[in-house]
């Protein structure tokens, strides 16, 4: 069979060197798709010595700098404003894609109403996955988890370490919305974004809001999720503590509080609802049967990780939605945090 060129780019964002050896195998792993893409670009998040290196040292990708707003969302609209392809997909700079990702991707685009398609994210360990980590919170180490779809399906958001869209829709909603995807604990001037850490949301949430935002700006338009596209996500040994697991959960609660006041609870906790009273009560009872049933004592250690997730993204939220009710009284607003 002859291979062809998907219409395609592929856009991987990258801010540390610390990461290099994870983000030439991401390259290396688009390079060697099924089908081609038909661009790979590596955007480089205001880390010139980075960028140097990228662009002497991995051959066969057009390496740029972030031109928006230092973070996650400011480097995905830098890189899809000079793509070339009708369709964008973003692949994380610690991620690794299965040969047939692009292939799986591409072809759920056959349906004139899918705007976007996102696929499979399973999680890398470093070390040994901790025992009491639950299935159902593959989410706070940026995977799949259990209570997504388990074959191909309409889902109101995708994940970003894995998702793709037309670039001609992204456009036409002006990208990524910069207020969100900012992974570091300071803005682009290096000082805090509040003066409460405990208020300062950093984990993301901005494919979810694009997504949304897309839903109700193109109304018929399809969102699709697909098994078939499989990529593997490296997680390093501090994402399998528990702290980190109580504080992302944490963060997690302050960008749903966010996306609530953006864009209403209809759209901003539609998937949550299903997942906190379907998802989570089925793995708490999971975790006592292995424990009870097949003599499995880690089973109530997962059972009491579903407790302690549910409750502290719950306080998340329900700090983060305070803090914006103060703020509206006290005549705050929200910018779009869109630049394209």
């Amino acid at each position: 069979m002859i291979q062809t060129t998907y219409d395609i780019s592929v856009i991987i964002c990258a801010y540390t060197e610390n990461r290099w050896n994870d983000l030439v195998a991401a390259v290396e792993s688009v390079q060697q798709q099924t089908v081609p893409s038909g661009e790979i670009i590596v955007v480089i998040d205001h880390n010139p010595a980075l960028l140097k290196r990228v662009r002497e040292q991995i051959p066969g990708v057009v390496a740029l700098e972030n031109q928006e707003a230092k973070g996650l969302s400011g480097a995905r609209n830098s890189g899809a404003l000079i793509a070339k392809s009708v369709v964008v997909a973003f692949l994380d700079d610690d991620a690794v894609a299965e040969p047939n990702w692009i292939e799986s991707l591409v072809e759920c685009y056959a349906d004139p109403d899918v705007v976007g398609v996102g696929g499979k994210i399973e999680p890398l360990w470093v070390k040994t996955r901790p025992a009491w980590f639950p299935d159902e919170f593959g989410w706070v180490v940026g995977c799949t988890y259990q209570g997504m779809p388990t074959e191909k399906a309409v889902v109101r958001n995708v994940i970003g370490a894995n998702m793709s869209v037309r670039r001609q829709v992204l456009m036409a909603v002006d990208g990524f919305r910069e207020s969100f995807g900012c992974n570091h604990s300071t803005t682009s001037n290096g000082r805090a974004r509040s003066g409460f850490k405990w208020l300062e949301h950093h984990a993301g949430d901005e494919e979810t809001e694009f997504c949304i935002r897309i839903a109700q700006q193109r109304p018929g338009s399809t969102w699709l999720y697909t098994p078939r596209a499989v990529i593997r996500h490296r997680v390093p040994a501090q994402r399998a503590r528990w702290a980190y697991f109580l504080w992302r959960c944490y963060d997690e609660g302050l960008g749903k509080a966010t996306l609530v006041g953006l864009h209403g609870a209809q759209a901003g906790l539609s998937s949550e609802r299903t997942y906190t009273f379907k998802a989570l009560p089925r793995g708490a009872v999971r975790g006592i049967t292995d424990t009870f049933r097949h003599r499995d004592l880690t089973g109530l250690a997962r059972t009491g990780a579903i407790t302690a997730g549910l409750t502290t993204t719950v306080a998340g939220y329900l700090m983060g939605t305070l803090s914006r009710l103060l703020a509206v009284n006290k005549g705050g607003h929200h910018d779009s945090g869109t630049r394209l």
